[in-house]
């Protein structure tokens, strides 16, 4: 491992103690009500999420995630092939995919809730809906910029159909799509957030929320802090699965 390296991890683990270090000690002797002592808010952590609300808030919410994220994969790649693969059929809807693109996931949580009430199918599509994006205009971008010298080589041997597409494109396109797929992962999370906050009776958003009407200030931010450790969990997941499927790719750029 190279000193740089050594300093780069040194520095991943110092400076997130250092600041949580740094809250605990100004923290101690608070008396605002909306800033209470962390050694308050992590007492209030304890009691709730290790594990009696696990079950009732943490679990539908990953189960959001996940099923949208799939989902969303699937049809981002499928069509980003199919797009990417036909500039006319990319054309011809270009314009419609720019129109709902840029359209708030957020501004279509009314129309979400009374098409599919306020269950978990709501939210799955909220997710969708958000997160299909990044993975479908990444993917088509992909696929339109595979390398010319990759395709002539891979009709040079003759490759053609589906193996061309599994064994040429889809490798090619695959750095771009899982940066794709790790916007979307962002995405999804701040707008599962945002439909529990809405239309929901369970969930981390429903929870704060809950927590914020009810002016429990240290539940609330005990609910930001698994948040935000939720956040950072499912990035470093995603990191060492990209890793590890795209580590021919790291392995090529080092050379």
């Amino acid at each position: 491992m190279t000193r740089t390296r050594i300093l780069q991890v040194g520095l991943a683990i110092v400076l997130p103690i250092a600041l949580v270090a740094s809250w605990l000690v100004l923290s101690r002797d608070s008396t605002n009500v909306y800033f209470p002592p962390l050694s308050e808010i992590l007492t209030k952590f304890r009691e709730l999420w290790i594990f009696d609300l696990v079950p009732l808030h943490v679990v539908p919410s990953l189960t959001s995630i996940a099923a949208g994220m799939g989902i969303s994969i699937v049809l981002g790649i499928g069509l980003g092939l199919l797009f990417g693969l036909s500039r006319r059929l990319s054309a011809a809807v270009q314009p419609i995919l720019f129109f709902f693109r840029a359209l708030p996931t957020v501004a279509l949580l009314p129309m979400f809730i009374v098409l599919l009430g306020i269950g978990l199918e709501m939210r799955i599509a909220v997710i969708i809906a958000g997160a299909l994006w990044p993975i479908l205009m990444n993917t088509i971008d992909g696929v339109r910029n595979v390398d010319a010298t990759v395709l002539d080589t891979g009709r040079m041997y003759q490759i053609r159909g589906r193996h061309r597409l599994f064994s040429v494109v889809l490798p090619s396109a695959a750095p771009q799509i899982f940066a794709g797929i790790r916007t979307s992962l962002s995405v999804s999370v701040i707008v599962m957030v945002a439909s529990e906050l809405v239309g929901s009776t369970r969930g981390i958003g429903y929870f704060i929320l809950s927590a914020q009407r009810q002016f429990m200030i240290p539940d609330l931010w005990a609910g930001l802090i698994l948040l935000g450790l939720i956040g950072y969990l499912l990035n470093v997941l995603f990191v060492v699965v990209e890793r590890r499927m795209l580590a021919w790719h790291t392995g090529s750029r080092a050379s």
